[in-house]
Order: structure tokens, then C-alpha cells, then sequence
């Protein structure tokens, strides 16, 4: 990487800046939009779109919200004249939508283009030049003053040519291309002599766009390019300040924000960054940015798998996954301490405030871009913990599952996915902790049992509940047994220390609650006991009645405990 010795710095700072936009800390409101996905994203594609793929694109761009779409370079290419003329022809334009054509200084380009607006009611017409120092050294090979005169004749061009088209509402804009490389007094000199020429009024305000063609600095030396310029245009009242930012040195979202702080009134971007090298302004981030701080961004991304569909349809390329908001696993958790964080947060939420967010790891609420937390928030693999797990099964499948048994659980699920180097489903979690832990009934059943309560009047040791059961091992022949004890599951216990089996355990706790609210639901219990040698072990019963879903949670236990002390033979 010794090559690193023939690069320098290619950016100029701007001789003078206060740095207002340093105590700035938030966009506050949303820029002007203008989509350029259909000019700048659509040349960057490998294959191009096709007319009809092009009409649909505009019509998704326009339902997302975008009031200005640059539609093409008409006088450049058949295509794109042909796709503008469609859209004014056949009426699909949206009144409170404004297209954008680009243009070259020149005047067979610029009548070109004018041609190619005829019937439109309004539009913008973008003049641009490039006035970087390295390609009037090494392209043009001109000096400032003639690199000056092609943006200013275009500029009469355009005003002068717009006259014999009165049917339609110009706004016009100027790009000093290749803005990030020009030195900023000589960008402000060609900027101010177009503005001139143009004169813009309160109710025709001039566009002047600011693109960073190649990012070429840190961000905040962008920004006090950006409020340099902002603080000396001419007429500023009277000026839209817009950014064109790219994305090379992938700061171009930092670049947009800072830019807006420092003045700039107006963002042209692509959908999810597409563009030329490493693309555009990504608009999808920077709209759920300001999302995210409370801030309405004029943009409708509430269906943000849809969003990206279409994206995706259109143009061949990809979003993702983890792309901030949109790709498919950025609200996906598979730390343990993140689950449990984020499970935690949301129980919190329902407890406290619903209509605040503030769960951790999560920056905004999933159903906020059309996401579901059931499939996309918590996601177990190796790396998974105790606490999403146990969010999962109670989630999807209504088991609650004590605090004491998660990390059993927890491990369990952690150790399946390592081995098989794959994430667990939802199904595939229930479907393990179902087997190994839900009326688990072999080689032990009880299949009856009836209880009934006794009482004496003269001592409290004579009060508890005597059971009738039939028991089962290993599928042989039903065998009667009865027992005695202070409470149900004793009574259990009591009666099966009378088969042929040693049962040599204690209990460690239990706990019980309803799966469902409905009339018809199960009840689920939980039992942990301990057997000589201090081992534990959970089982888990369902049935309607509560007590004999704890009947089902104990032979659960007990047939936990024997696959390893191995008691029943």
C-alpha cells in the first residue's frame, strides 16, 4: 500500500466560514426532493430500463411522494426524449409533480431539450458545466474565464429560448459540476453570473446545485464549502440551494445532512443510492434519518418491502441486507443480549407508554416501514441467548417460560443451531422444545388420575387430597395405584413410590398460566425437581385443567430425569 504516496489532496476550502452549522444538531425540516433515479441511477444500471419500466418507476416515485423527478437528458437520447414525451402526451404526470430534464450548454442541445417539454405545464430545465481545476487542466484545457462563458451562455440560451415556449412554467438550475473540486471563490463567481443573467423573483426562484461528483473530502469541510457559497450567492432570498452529493468516499449521507445544516434547502438523490461508481445520495436513508428524530420527512416509506420490490424489479439491482431501514436484516437480533434487551424494551413499552419508541437496539418501530417484529426482530442462531429464545416461544406459541428454566432452554437451541451452522426458525424451536420438554410421556404415563379432597374437623394434618391413577411403563398394561398427600402433585408422588420404580427426587418449583384468553384454552405448567445428586430437571404439561396439566409437567420432569439416571428399565 505504498502507493498511498501519490495521492493529495484534491479539495480547496473555502477562504472564509463561521461554522454556523456546527451548533445545529438535527435536520428540522425536509429538504426538496428531487428524485434523479430515472436519469443518474437509471445510466448507472447495467442493463438500462425499458420504456414501460421507466413508466411504472415514476408512477412508484410519485406514490412515494417525490415532487420533482428528473426524467432524463432528452436531447442526448431517443429513449429518453420518447419516455418524456410519453409521460406528457398521455397526461401522467401529477399536477403537484414537476419534472426535470438536463442539458449542456449548448444551443442544439438546449432547443433540443426545450422541444422535448412542449405541453408540459411545468418543469426545470438544469444547465450544468464542469469547472473542477483538474478537468479545466486536463480536459478542457481552459482557463477560468472561458470555463465562466459556457455557463453563461447557456444560461441566456435558456433564458432567451424559453420565451417561445410560454405554455409551460420554467424554473431553471445551474450544476458547476464536479462542485467539490472547483475552488469555492471561482464556483461562487460562476454561480452569482448565472443568477445574474437569470434574476430570480420570490415567485421564480433560481435552483443552484451543488454537486459533489466525486466525494473528495471529509464532511464537514463539504459543509463549510456548502455554507460559503450559501452565505455569498447573490439574490440568496431568491435561490434554492440543492446538493447533488456521491457517494466515493461513503459519507454521502453525512455530506447531504451536514450540507442541509449549512444552508442548503434542497437534495437530489436516488432510491437506496443507486448511481454512478458507488452512487448517489441514498434519499431512503436520509428521509428515515429525520424519521427518526421526530421529524416529518415528506416521504411515504411505510411499506418499505414494497419500496424495495419495485427497486429491485426495475433497476436489477439489490438492496442489502443490511442496508440501514430497508435491507432485510437490519432489525434482525441474534446477540443474546441484544434479544433480551430488545424484549425486555418492548414489555416495558406495553406496560408504559405505547406511543413512544425508545426500545433499545431498535431506532425505529419495524411496523413503521411495514416490518413485523414476529419476523424480523428477534432471530436465533449460535450466537443467540436465553431471552430471545424464551420471546419466541412465548410470542409465536403463547409458553411462558420460567426465568429459571431459559438459559437451559437457551443453550439447548444455541447448541442445535452450532452444529448445524444454520439459524432456527420459529417452528423449528417450538417443535424442539415440544418434544423435549412438553407432555413427554414415554417411558412413564399417567393416563388418569382423579382426586379428591379429605378433611378432618380434629387435626390439620388430616386435610390434603387423595389420587386414583392408572399408570403406564413403557407401554405395557395399565396398572391402579392410590396415594395420599397435602396437595395434588404430593399425592402423585406418594403414589408412585408404590410401583416398582425408585422415584428419588424432590420438587424445585412450579408455575402455571392460561396459553390463550379464550374460553377453550389450555393451561400450561411448569414443574423443575431435583434428584440425589442435585441434578435438575424441567417438563412442561398442557391440558385443559390446570391440574392435570401439572400432573403432565411432573411424568414430563420424571421421564427428563430417567433418560439420565435411567431409574425405569
Amino acid at each position: 500500500m505504498n502507493n498511498w504516496t501519490k495521492y493529495s489532496v484534491g479539495y480547496f476550502k473555502p477562504p472564509v466560514c463561521e461554522h454556523k452549522w456546527v451548533f445545529k444538531d438535527h435536520v428540522e425540516k425536509a429538504p426538496r426532493w428531487c428524485s434523479v433515479d430515472l436519469r443518474d441511477g437509471n445510466q448507472a444500471l447495467i442493463v438500462p430500463m425499458s420504456l414501460d419500466e421507466k413508466l411504472a418507476m415514476f408512477k412508484a416515485l410519485c406514490d412515494i411522494g417525490f415532487k420533482e423527478i428528473e426524467v432524463g437528458f432528452p436531447a442526448a437520447s431517443e429513449t429518453e426524449f420518447e419516455f418524456l414525451r410519453k409521460l406528457i402526451d398521455d397526461d401522467l404526470i401529477p399536477e403537484d409533480v414537476t419534472v426535470q430534464v438536463l442539458t449542456q450548454s449548448r444551443e442544439h442541445i438546449i432547443r433540443k431539450t426545450f422541444d422535448s417539454l412542449v405541453g408540459a405545464k411545468k418543469a426545470v430545465v438544469h444547465l450544468y458545466n464542469s469547472t473542477s481545476f483538474a478537468q479545466r487542466q486536463q480536459v478542457f484545457r481552459m482557463e477560468k474565464d472561458e470555463i465562466k462563458k459556457i455557463a453563461t451562455d447557456g444560461a441566456e440560451l435558456i433564458k432567451e429560448i424559453a420565451k417561445e415556449y410560454p405554455g409551460t412554467e420554467f424554473q431553471y438550475e445551474y450544476s458547476p459540476e464536479s462542485f467539490t473540486g472547483t475552488e469555492p471563490e471561482f464556483a461562487l463567481e460562476v454561480c452569482n453570473a448565472v443568477i445574474d443573467i437569470w434574476e430570480p423573483t420570490p415567485g421564480s426562484k433560481v435552483i443552484i446545485n451543488l454537486p459533489a461528483t466525486v466525494e473528495m473530502s471529509m464532511p464537514h469541510v463539504f459543509a463549510d464549502q456548502i455554507e460559503y457559497m450559501s452565505e455569498n450567492l447573490h439574490c440568496r432570498e431568491n435561490v434554492v440551494v440543492s446538493l447533488h452529493p456521491h457517494n466515493d468516499r461513503g459519507t454521502g449521507v453525512a455530506d447531504a445532512e451536514l450540507g442541509l445544516l449549512a444552508g442548503a434547502d434542497r437534495i437530489e438523490g436516488t432510491l437506496f443510492g443507486n448511481g454512478e461508481r458507488t452512487g448517489n445520495v441514498d434519499i431512503v436513508t436520509l428521509a428515515m434519518n429525520m424519521f427518526t428524530h421526530g421529524v416529518d420527512p415528506e416521504l411515504d416509506f411505510s411499506d418499505m418491502p414494497a419500496a424495495v420490490e419495485m427497486y429491485e424489479k426495475y433497476t436489477g439491482m439489490v438492496v442489502e441486507p443490511r442496508h440501514p431501514y430497508s435491507g432485510s436484516l437490519v432489525f434482525a437480533a441474534f446477540s443474546g443480549s441484544h434479544q433480551d434487551a430488545i424484549a425486555k424494551g418492548m414489555k416495558w413499552r406495553e406496560e408504559t407508554d405505547p406511543s413512544r419508541w425508545t426500545v433499545p437496539y431498535l431506532p425505529i418501530d419495524p411496523h413503521d416501514v411495514g416490518r413485523e417484529y414476529e419476523a424480523d426482530v428477534i432471530r436465533i442462531n449460535s450466537q443467540s441467548g436465553k431471552g430471545g429464545v424464551a420471546y419466541i416461544i412465548e410470542r409465536d406459541y403463547g409458553y411462558v417460560i420460567p426465568k429459571a428454566m431459559r438459559a437451559e432452554v437457551g443453550y439447548m437451541m444455541k447448541d442445535i443451531s452450532d452444529k448445524a451452522h444454520e439459524e432456527l426458525k420459529p417452528a423449528e424451536i417450538f417443535d424442539v422444545f415440544e418434544k423435549k420438554y412438553i407432555n413427554y410421556f414415554k417411558p412413564l404415563d399417567i393416563t388418569e388420575a382423579y382426586f379428591s379432597h379429605f378433611s378432618s374437623t380434629k387435626t390439620e394434618s388430616e386435610d390434603g387430597f387423595a389420587v386414583h391413577m392408572k399408570v403406564v411403563i413403557d407401554g405395557g398394561e395399565p396398572k391402579e395405584y392410590d396415594g395420599r398427600g397435602n396437595g395434588r402433585l404430593d399425592a402423585v408422588a406418594n403414589a408412585l413410590k408404590k410401583t416398582d420404580y425408585k422415584f428419588n427426587y424432590k420438587f424445585v418449583t412450579y408455575s402455571e398460566h392460561a396459553i390463550s384468553q379464550e374460553s377453550n384454552s389450555k393451561a400450561a405448567a411448569y414443574i423443575c425437581i431435583e434428584d440425589e445428586v442435585g441434578r435438575q430437571f424441567w417438563g412442561v404439561g398442557t391440558q385443559a385443567d390446570i391440574i392435570l396439566a401439572s400432573v403432565n409437567a411432573l411424568v414430563s420432569a420424571l421421564n427428563r430425569m430417567n433418560d439420565v439416571n435411567h431409574f425405569i428399565k
